[in-house]
Formats: C-alpha cells, sequence, structure tokens
C-alpha cells in the first residue's frame, strides 16, 4: 500500500520486505495441516476482502492521527502494527450469529461487521448522530454485533461469558470474540472469566493480545514466562499460538477456534504475541519510543502486517495493480466517511436528549 511520511511509523514508511521474512512468512502456513488447507481453500476473492479489510484498519488509524494533528480530537488509540490481531479473527465470525467484544486497539472489528465507516468516526467525535449519541468514544453497535469496550482492564471477559451463557442457555448459534491485553492479564475480572469460561463450557474465544507493553510498563516487568504460550492449558481450555502479525495465521486460527465453540466443545483461548508500534495513545507516542528499546522497533518494523500480507499476495497472483484498485477503493470510503463525520459535528445535542437512553429506553 502506499506509505505515508507523515502518519506511518519510520519503520513502515520505508519498509522493504525482508526475504527471511517473507519466507518465513509462508512456512508458518504449512506449520499446522489443519491452518494450511483452510488458507489454500482461500479464493482469489476473499484474499482480496482480508486486504481490503487490513489496509482499512491502517487507514483508520491515520485518519485518527490526522484528526488529533490537527486539534480535532485530542488523542487516539491506534492499532498501526497489530491490525492482524483483529482484522482476521472477525473474518472469521459470522455476522449474523456472532459477536465481537473489542477493546480500545481493536475499533475495525465493528466496521469489519458492518458498523458504516462514518460512524466509526462519529463516535471518535462524540457527535449526536453517531452510535453512542455522543455519550462515549468507546465504539461499539449492538445492531452490528459489537459490544463497546469498558475503560476498566480486563472488564469485557466477564461481560463475554455473560454473552456466551445466554447463547448456551437459549440454544442459539453465537459465538462471542474478545481480546485482552498482555496487561489486562493481571486483572481479577480476566482471571475470573477465564475460569467460569472453562467450567461452564461456553462458546467463547479469547485472545490474549500481547503486544509487549501495558500503557508505559513493558511485558518483562509483570510477566516473568516468555509469552502465554501455557495459559489454555492453566484454565483447562483448549488453546493455541498465532502470529500476531500474519493475518492469514490469525484467520485460520480462530476460524478453527470458532468451529470448535459451535461444536459445543467450550471456549478457546488464542494467543498472539505482535507488538505496538507507538505509544498507548497518540498523546505519549515519545514515551513508547523511551520505554520499549530501538532494536524492538526496529525487528517488529520489519514485520508490517500490511507489507508481509502483500508479498504473499503476489505468490498467489494478486499484482500490485489489483491490490492498488482494492486500496482506493477503501482509501476513497475512508475519506468519504471522515467528511460526513465531520459534518455531523454540529449535529445539535438538545436537552431533553441528555437523559435519553440513561433513565427511559
Amino acid at each position: 500500500m502506499n506509505r505515508s511520511e507523515a502518519f506511518d511509523p519510520p519503520e513502515y514508511f520505508n519498509w522493504t520486505p525482508d526475504p527471511t521474512l517473507v519466507q518465513q512468512y509462508h512456512h508458518t502456513i504449512t506449520q499446522d495441516a489443519n491452518r494450511r488447507a483452510l488458507i489454500e481453500a482461500l479464493d482469489r476473492d476473499r484474499l482480496l476482502e482480508l486486504y481490503r479489510r487490513l489496509v482499512r484498519a491502517r487507514l483508520i488509524d491515520q485518519a485518527l492521527n490526522r484528526w488529533v494533528r490537527q486539534g480535532v480530537i485530542a488523542k487516539a488509540w491506534l492499532s498501526t502494527g497489530e491490525e492482524a490481531v483483529t482484522t482476521g479473527p472477525v473474518y472469521a465470525l459470522d455476522a449474523r450469529t456472532d459477536y465481537a467484544l473489542p477493546v480500545i486497539r481493536n475499533h475495525s472489528a465493528s466496521a469489519d461487521l458492518g458498523l458504516p465507516l462514518a460512524d466509526l468516526f462519529r463516535t471518535y467525535l462524540g457527535a449526536a448522530d453517531g452510535p453512542s449519541h455522543g455519550r462515549d468514544l468507546h465504539l461499539g453497535a449492538f445492531a452490528h454485533r459489537t459490544v463497546s469496550p469498558i475503560s476498566s482492564t480486563g472488564a469485557m471477559v466477564p461481560v463475554a461469558l455473560g454473552m456466551a451463557m445466554a447463547m448456551q442457555i437459549q440454544q442459539r448459534p453465537g459465538v462471542m470474540l474478545t481480546w485482552v491485553g498482555d496487561g489486562s492479564t493481571k486483572s481479577g475480572p480476566t482471571h475470573e472469566g477465564f475460569n467460569f469460561a472453562a467450567v461452564r463450557k461456553v462458546p467463547a474465544v479469547f485472545i490474549i493480545q500481547n503486544n509487549q507493553v501495558a500503557l508505559g510498563t513493558r511485558l518483562d516487568q509483570t510477566h516473568l514466562a516468555p509469552d502465554f504460550a501455557d495459559w489454555p492449558e492453566a484454565y483447562g481450555m483448549a488453546g493455541a499460538s498465532f502470529d500476531g502479525n500474519h493475518v492469514l495465521d490469525a484467520w485460520a486460527a480462530t476460524a478453527l477456534a470458532v468451529e470448535r465453540c459451535r461444536r459445543g466443545e467450550g471456549p478457546v483461548m488464542l494467543v498472539a504475541n505482535t507488538f505496538r508500534m507507538g505509544g498507548h495513545a497518540t498523546h505519549d507516542e515519545r514515551e513508547a519510543r523511551a520505554t520499549l528499546p530501538a532494536e524492538s522497533f526496529a525487528a517488529w518494523g520489519k514485520r508490517d502486517p500490511v507489507g508481509l500480507y502483500e508479498e504473499y499476495l503476489k505468490g498467489r497472483g494478486i499484482g500490485e495493480g489489483e491490490r492498488g484498485r482494492a486500496e482506493g477503493v477503501v482509501r476513497d470510503a475512508v475519506e468519504e466517511a471522515v467528511a460526513l463525520a465531520l459534518a455531523s459535528r454540529s449535529a445539535a445535542h438538545s436537552r431533553g436528549g441528555v437523559l435519553e437512553r440513561v433513565y427511559a429506553p
């Protein structure tokens, strides 16, 4: 995709494919026979749809970052470098029956499940005609099968558990999907939710999104093990790891987990190692570069999930021209949505409207 010197991390702006990492990307697909079969069965249209969603996640971040620099909003929580951990798993859901419960860095999940892009941006603006009616910038829309995140860390695990139990009791086919940051794994609600989910064998997929840092605290300051690979067994859940910068591995691992849930075999915990190519939010980019070593940014910067997927698509016969046209469609859609959302800023918040959906249905 076209790179932006203004909004891409420097490691991405000058990105060129590392032959060793490209080879490793292909090798990852061969490591699990079930995942490999799913990936190799993807046709051209589905591969391109996954590409459009991955690019859209990157462009949403760039649009939000632009608003911060223009003073339109004060800050934004970006997913740059981690897009595959959201895009791949959500693509494995059935938008007719399943729900995603994103946390603040998974905002593209709502767009992937059908929320209009303009409504995504309206939420960040606090516009009265947005999904939250101007009350909260936490993005979600129940009508589009996404649940707005809760600021308290780890709190989405018990929410996913409760929704999955409801599906189970009502004998409905839905599966719940949520993410847990490496920092949130240290919270009480997370542990309690994991334990109860396993005991009740609910249809839920929990993704531990290990991006190496919680706010400004490095993983090695809070977690003695190298990662979370042994956690599923500790809770009595089925589990697996996937490459958090590999959108196909993320999709296939989640698709298999969702199938297991549909068979009534209980929850699945997936572990994804990835890296946050910036600050906790746009206000602390400099702090992030001081918190984590430059070598980490350099190494993970070579593993840009968009760039590596593009290299894979080349091998599947999807060239630069076809990818460029797909990117152009997404760019136009994002820019149109930005313009529509900005036009909504002046939408009036009526005095009586403040109490709507608070004290009355």
